[in-house]
Formats: C-alpha cells, structure tokens, sequence
C-alpha cells in the first residue's frame, strides 16, 4: 500500500489552470438594445498556454449563441484581462454557463496536452 501512495504522489505532479471570475457573473444590458453583457475576467497562471477561448452553455451544455470582441484571446503568463461576453435578450433565460478553455497552438516545443475550462454559473 506504501508503494502505491508513493506512485501516485510521484505521479499526480503540480496541478495548473487558469483563473476566470466572477464565479457567479450577473448579465447587464449593454450599450446596444436587446443586447446583455457579462463582464469576466481572466487570469492566466499557465506559462504554457498563451491563447484563452470562451462558450456560453446552457442547463444540458448545449450551446448558446454570443460574441465578444475576440474568438481567441491572446494572454501572456500571468497577465490578467478583462473580457466582455455579449449575449441576445432573446438567449438570456437559456444561458447558465459562461466558460474559458485554454487552447495549445502547434508547435515544435513540447508543450502539456492538458486544456483546463473553467465555468461561471450565470445568477
């Protein structure tokens, strides 16, 4: 039993993800009529991941319709930015999740495969 603990301490090494808050984001009306917004911030503390992309779900995770003002955000290692998502008034009572997911661009470099998503449970 020792033996095993041993392998899986070895094993499990240091966890990464990112950061994406608030936890629980409420949906404001925008600028633009018939338009909401949640305000989202993310923090990247993944030296190697440098491109972030979100998606709205609903209570089964199928997805929702929205936009922001990019697809896929570019974010440097421990860099913080705050992202806009932009959703329809006609969308607002499906949408319950709001989520980052870390993308790997192809490379040469040997990189981790672990893509880490993190949701926000819409109020």
């Amino acid at each position: 039993m020792r033996y095993i603990m041993c392998l899986l301490l070895v094993l499990s090494g240091p966890v990464a993800a990112h950061s994406w808050t608030p936890t629980y984001p409420d949906l404001e009306p925008s600028y633009v009529d018939g338009i909401y917004v949640a305000e989202m911030e993310l923090w990247n503390s993944r030296a190697d991941v440098n491109y972030y992309t979100f998606e709205v779900f609903d209570d089964e995770w199928s997805h929702v319709p929205w936009a922001t003002q990019e697809r896929n955000v570019p974010i440097k290692y421990l860099e913080r930015k705050k992202i806009n998502i932009y959703i329809r008034q006609g969308d607002l009572p499906r949408v319950r999740y709001i989520c980052s997911r870390s993308l790997h661009v192809k490379s040469n470099e040997t990189a981790s495969l672990v893509s880490s998503r993190i949701c926000s449970k819409v109020k």
